[in-house]
């Protein structure tokens, strides 16, 4: 993903671009993405999910865009409905969390779904993730 665009504060395209991962790192042993030359593609959306992984939430760039709360370690606030301090915008696992266990990611995963379901509809029948409770 390079970028997202919209307006009136709604998404409306993903901007992106193929990677193919190039030679390891000598030091870290991890090898980078590197972008195809001309496989950038857009993809029209109404919602976007962003999966971080054990990334701590880079403040700079879309986060401080978004003007979101953060809680007292530097992640993102949320709610019971895992709803940010901006209306429609929901967080779930690390980024809401911290680093922590995949099987948290996947919960928390579910009652972001669940909170998302409850905006949209203005109700719910999805369950409460068992794991949270």
């Amino acid at each position: 993903t390079k970028k997202f665009s919209g307006s009136d504060g709604k998404i409306k395209k993903v901007h992106a671009v193929e990677v193919k991962f190039g030679d390891p790192d000598p030091e870290t042993g991890r090898p980078p993405l590197i972008e195809i030359p001309g496989s950038e593609f857009e993809l029209d959306v109404d919602l976007v999910l962003l999966a971080m992984g054990f990334v701590h939430p880079i403040h700079e760039g879309m986060i401080a865009e978004l003007g979101v709360k953060l809680d007292d370690r530097g992640n993102v606030w949320c709610d019971e409905n895992k709803m940010t301090s901006v209306s429609s915008v929901f967080v779930a696992g690390d980024m809401a969390r911290g680093q922590s266990l995949v099987v948290w990611a996947i919960a928390e995963g579910r009652e972001a779904a669940r909170g998302v379901d409850k905006y949209l509809m203005s109700r719910t029948n999805l369950p409460h993730s068992q794991f949270l409770k």
